[in-house]
């Protein structure tokens, strides 16, 4: 049997760009930066004291208090991304058979908030003061579980926990479930809310995150030579998957075409990619493959980006063994350089903003590209948004634990 085509017909998106997708899309295309001084918590001992927070935003403009109390904030931001995308796709679930409407999403960490928050109650407490909401706030499945509450999705339902990788596992799984006819809707994405004084203390811990304390802004600078790590970013995007045949039927506006997906692991060492940069190329390989790509067909990756010096360097090999003359003549571009770097949450924006840029044949840029790195020599749309048709394009997710992933995604044209 044939595997059915894919599309994407609805996205929406909560990060520290914006509330949603069109103002976080606006900014993207601007070369605004999500950073700056943390506002949550005391950061007096902490090397790093600064992230990307959703900023503006307040449970209570979203939820009931009643509902707020029994759902933590990675799921929040999740849900009303979804809210969005739903919107945004046209689907009445009323209408929708609803045992063959699933969800698969990504998170890195999951319920931090509230562990750490329980954690100070049980010491100042006691157990026996713990809320009955803990587990079922905390748990990294809640996400999942909470949206196919809320849209009545019956079908495939769970979470990819892969790191920085999550989300674009969860995409590419939900594009085998619809391929292989387990079903015709599936809501997927990833959601992270790690900026907390632990979350914040462990990857300082690491010397992960950039130092840049003076400058938040011109912290995240993927590719340059004088990066110094990455910023911490949160947030979520939602992305409504379709059979393209069930999507016509009802007129759906059809945004682009999941072609592909590409999965490998470096088997190498648990927080560092192997500098052979097999892993990545493999996942890219795999991808293009999957969806009948030339790579010279690709005109466009939405790198992993991190603005670390290892990942950044690895990629870029990684993207020239995948493409090699060609790699040259791609436009490779870090949406992590405006937003952060979202964790587990990271595919999923990524995978939206490529899916905008196909749509409108912009491409956002890398931003804070200032000194060239002879070990980073491809062309990352530096600084400044740029006009470019893109029929096809790729996005990676590269994670802790030696996790690679590829997207790969193509104009839809009928």
């Amino acid at each position: 049997m044939a595997r059915r085509r894919v599309v994407i017909t609805g996205l929406g998106a909560v990060t520290p760009l914006g509330l949603n997708l069109a103002t976080t899309w606006d900014k993207l295309l601007l070369g605004e930066s999500g950073a700056g001084p943390i506002t949550r918590f005391d950061t007096s001992k902490h090397s790093t004291k600064f992230a990307c927070e959703v900023w503006g935003y307040v449970t209570e403009n979203f939820f009931p208090k009643t509902e707020s109390k029994r759902i933590d904030k990675y799921s929040q931001y999740f849900l009303i991304a979804a809210d969005e995308a739903m919107k945004a796709s046209g689907l009445q679930m009323d209408h929708e058979d609803r045992t063959r409407s699933g969800c698969i999403l990504g998170t890195g960490i999951g319920g931090i908030h509230e562990i750490e928050a329980t954690k100070v109650v049980q010491l100042e407490r006691g157990a026996d003061r713990i809320s009955p909401f803990f587990v079922p706030k905390m748990m990294s499945n809640a996400v999942a579980g909470q949206a196919a509450l809320r849209f009545g999705l019956q079908g495939t339902c769970y979470v990819t926990v892969s790191a920085c990788a999550s989300s674009s596992h969860a995409i590419g799984q939900a594009l085998r479930a619809i391929q292989y006819d387990e079903a015709d809707i599936m809501l997927t994405g990833g959601s992270e809310a790690a900026t907390t004084e632990l979350g914040l203390g462990g990857f300082c811990a690491l010397k992960a995150v950039s130092g840049r304390n003076d400058e938040p802004k011109r912290a995240s600078r993927p590719f340059d030579k004088n990066r110094d790590g990455f910023v911490m970013g949160e947030g979520g995007a939602a992305i409504v998957l379709e059979e393209l045949e069930h999507a016509r039927r009802r007129g759906a506006t059809i945004l682009c075409e999941l072609l592909g997906y590409g999965s490998t692991d470096d088997a190498y060492h648990i927080t560092a990619p192997n500098e052979n940069a097999d892993g990545p190329q493999r996942a890219m390989v795999m991808a293009l493959k999957d969806g009948g790509i030339r790579p010279d067909q690709v005109a466009y990756v939405n790198a992993h980006g991190t603005s670390t010096q290892l990942n950044d360097k690895i990629e870029t090999l990684a993207i020239k063994r995948t493409f090699g003359d060609h790699a040259k003549k791609l436009a490779v571009s870090s949406t992590k350089s405006m937003t952060g770097h979202l964790l587990g949450a990271s595919g999923a924006i990524e995978l939206a903003a490529t899916t905008l840029m196909m749509q409108h044949s912009r491409v956002h840029p890398t931003i804070n590209y200032e000194t060239p790195d002879p070990d980073c020599d491809l062309d990352y749309v530096p600084n400044v948004a740029r006009e470019l048709r893109v029929d096809f394009a790729i996005s990676n997710s590269l994670g802790f634990g030696g996790h690679n992933t590829c997207l790969l995604l193509g104009r839809f044209t009928g």
